[in-house]
């Protein structure tokens, strides 16, 4: 299959995704907390949404393995590899805030290629192949490219709870946040995006799954942005994860992070 037809086909996963998802938002929703410890909510939308991309995938590539958040990996070791976040800032959902997304992102031979991430309640989609990054919204389709900010003093960092920085990790960010020019909590997935559009310049994160940044990754370069862990490797495992918009800013963060 061409990647423009891949490229079509990721879109319209984000699509019907976002059908099953939205009859849920803004509702009294059933939640379980799938966490140990610590409160890891997921919902019937989350299930429905990863449910409906599943089926789409096994009836159009049924040799591509799925790895999602919700269900069993399927072909793990398959040439290509489609990995799911169905609502990446479910706790955002839950208060019925429009700072979640979905992530559906694509790996070959075990680098992720492709990936979207689509607020159907704000009718907005950003793909990304790591060559381009682009989005769709009310105001139309644009290239994204991320901003020139070279400096810590004028970034705008973003992080989705610095409460989940722990020990040497959590004095890390500090020494980053304290110098940045402005900085702000709680968007998840949806940080990233803003990164790629060149709102953001700088985001940090802990903790990660694939499934939480596999899909961003593509955006990101696409947009000029880098992406990596906080010992400068590949992203696509998660963990500890920063991402900035220009090769100075990241080097510099990077160096605040490691002290």
């Amino acid at each position: 299959m061409r990647p423009v037809d891949l490229a079509a086909f990721i879109e319209r996963l984000a699509q019907v995704s976002g059908e099953a998802i939205l009859p849920f938002f803004r509702t009294q929703l059933s939640i379980v907390d799938k966490g140990d410890g610590r409160f890891d909510p997921v919902t019937e939308a989350d299930r429905a949404a990863e449910t409906v991309i599943r089926r789409h995938i096994r009836q159009a590539f049924p040799t591509h393995g799925v790895l999602g958040e919700e269900f069993e990996t399927e072909q793990p070791d398959a040439e290509y590899l489609w990995v799911i976040d169905p609502i990446d800032g479910t706790r955002a959902f839950i208060c019925g805030l429009p700072v979640w997304g979905t992530l559906i992102g694509l790996m070959q031979g075990g680098n992720p290629v492709m990936g979207v991430m689509h607020q159907p309640y704000t009718g907005e989609l950003f793909f990304g192949d790591g060559g381009q990054a682009k989005m769709k919204g009310p105001r139309g389709a644009r290239e994204m490219h991320a901003s020139r900010c070279e400096n810590l003093s004028d970034a705008h960092l973003m992080t989705t709870d610095p409460r989940l920085f722990k020990g040497d990790e959590a004095a890390g960010y500090a020494r980053v946040e304290s110098e940045v020019r402005l900085a702000r909590y709680g968007t998840d997935c949806y940080a990233y995006a803003m990164l790629a559009s060149g709102q953001v310049d700088l985001v940090i994160e802990s903790g990660l799954k694939p499934y939480d940044i596999v899909a961003l990754i593509p955006i990101i370069e696409g947009a000029g942005g880098i992406i990596t862990t906080w010992d400068g490797k590949s992203a696509k495992d998660g963990g500890r994860v920063v991402a900035a918009a220009t090769p100075a800013l990241h080097k510099a963060a990077l160096d605040k992070l490691n002290g």
